[in-house]
């Protein structure tokens, strides 16, 4: 009920007027039944903005810290969170992450509509970087649709470290639906989930138009913070599915040097 009223009395109206976002490839997400909305992820404002143009209900998962705050503030943010269509997602690995997963399972098993950055984290230089597996995994555990989703020009309404957005225009690219049912069968096949997640990354790419880095973002932060880099080669094999998919918005400053190319 909450999220309704927001969406199409209270907070919707003010931001369509203020923000006049256009969109192109609405009709390219299901009317009905279960489906991955699979973002590029430029900046907090993007879990507002993409919901806010899709006629249904879009559920995100968020990393559980804002769920079990402390003190007054704590609880707000928890409250707003379970209210606005938000998940708790653990990942610290384990039982509690695959529990957390599983909410995403949910989600669509029951017909629902869930919203993931392949990403893992925002871009910190408004470039697209490496997807993490835990979307593939989802996508072909569950045999859904992957609608690849663009966000555009959401960096500089809210750009990393501000916290009031600047009045501009925003633009959000709903890509066709990505069909991974040859792939069905396959899903702890880690090349397979690799494929899978590459064709939603170049996917993303095609649409935004940005510059792709072969790289995480979360290296790429990690090496801005001055805590040096771990290595592709070891995050491949280590990561946590439930890491790949759960939103962090605790960002460093901008800039780097990440290595890129094209896909």
């Amino acid at each position: 009920m909450f999220y309704w009223v927001m969406k199409r009395i209270f907070l919707g109206p003010i931001l369509k007027l203020l923000f006049r976002p256009w969109v192109k490839g609405l009709d390219n997400v299901p009317e009905s039944g279960a489906a991955i909305l699979a973002s590029n992820h430029l900046s907090f404002s993007d879990s507002i903005f993409l919901p806010l143009m899709v006629h249904r209900p879009v559920i995100f998962l968020a990393k559980s810290e804002y769920f079990t705050g402390k003190g007054f503030k704590g609880r707000l943010t928890a409250l707003f969170f379970r209210l606005s269509n938000q998940l708790p997602m653990d990942r610290s690995g384990g039982a509690a992450s695959e529990m957390s997963l599983q909410a995403g399972k949910d989600v669509l098993a029951s017909g629902g509509l869930l919203g993931i950055y392949p990403e893992g984290t925002r871009s910190p230089d408004a470039r697209l970087y490496r997807g993490k597996v835990g979307v593939a995994r989802l996508a072909l555990q569950t045999r859904v649709p992957v609608v690849p989703v663009a966000m555009i020009g959401t960096e500089k309404v809210q750009p990393i470290g501000k916290r009031l957005p600047s009045i501009r225009r925003v633009g959000i690219i709903f890509g066709q639906p990505l069909d991974f049912s040859r792939y069905y069968g396959m899903e702890d096949d880690r090349l397979i989930q690799r494929a899978v997640t590459d064709e939603i990354m170049y996917a993303l790419m095609r649409l935004s138009g940005q510059e792709y880095v072969d790289e995480y973002a979360a290296v790429v932060k990690a090496q801005l913070a001055g805590k040096g880099p771990e290595p592709v080669h070891q995050l491949e094999v280590t990561e946590e599915a439930t890491e790949d998919i759960a939103e962090d918005r605790d960002e460093p400053g901008t800039g780097g040097d990440g290595s890129s190319r094209k896909l």
